[in-house]
């Protein structure tokens, strides 16, 4: 629950947007690609009045373990906040609208509770397991994974608001989403699972 304090930094009001498109001000935001150790601050473009951050996380040997954050100025009608779940993988995201207020790691969602909806999520190859959705995941989706170079048909839960923005969503791609118990299917995928668990198994592990 968003307290009356924390507004003014969850989202914009449209007096905010109004207010930044006339005086011009420019809302400064740190920008990560992911992958490296540092970020950069950067001011954002015209039309971007939100900072962003999208932080996945994996499940190793019963251990939750961040990856790597996706930081970056973002529309702020369509930021997403939230999380995608695909069972042994999440993506967690904030928005916010504050000068570098984008400096923390999105928040592990492993630890949220089971809101009753279910979605079908794939167990290595096998696509017909049920997981529970928690938080705010109240939608099913289909998408491809990409890490390490490889691609990986997945399933899993969704919160709605990644499902109107998974463009910055990182190591996502080709996000469908629906509304319903089980309506994302149930078909079995390809063993190019083995070849995407062993990097970021590895990438787990040694960090």
């Amino acid at each position: 629950m968003v307290t009356a304090t924390e507004i003014p930094t969850a989202c914009l009001s449209a007096s905010d947007i109004v207010f930044n498109c006339l005086t011009g001000h420019s809302l400064t935001c740190n920008q990560c690609p992911g992958l490296q150790s540092s970020c950069t601050q950067i001011p954002c473009p015209s039309g971007l009045f939100s900072c962003f951050a999208a932080t996945p996380y994996a499940s190793a040997l019963g251990l939750s373990s961040s990856l790597a954050t996706v930081k970056s100025c973002a529309p702020a009608i369509a930021c997403p906040s939230g999380s995608i779940n695909f069972g042994h993988a999440k993506v967690s995201s904030y928005c916010c609208n504050e000068d570098l207020c984008n400096k923390d790691d999105a928040k592990d969602p492993s630890n949220d509770v089971p809101n009753g909806n279910t979605c079908y999520t794939c167990l290595g190859v096998y696509c017909k397991t049920q997981m529970a959705c928690t938080g705010d995941e109240n939608r099913c989706m289909n998408a491809t994974w990409t890490f390490g170079g490889q691609s990986l048909s997945v399933k899993g839960c969704v919160s709605k608001s990644l499902c109107d923005a998974s463009n910055l969503i990182p190591h996502v791609k080709g996000l469908s989403c629906c509304e319903g118990n089980l309506c994302n299917g149930a078909k079995s995928i390809t063993w190019s699972i083995i070849f995407l668990c062993f990097p970021l198994l590895y990438f787990i592990l040694m960090h």
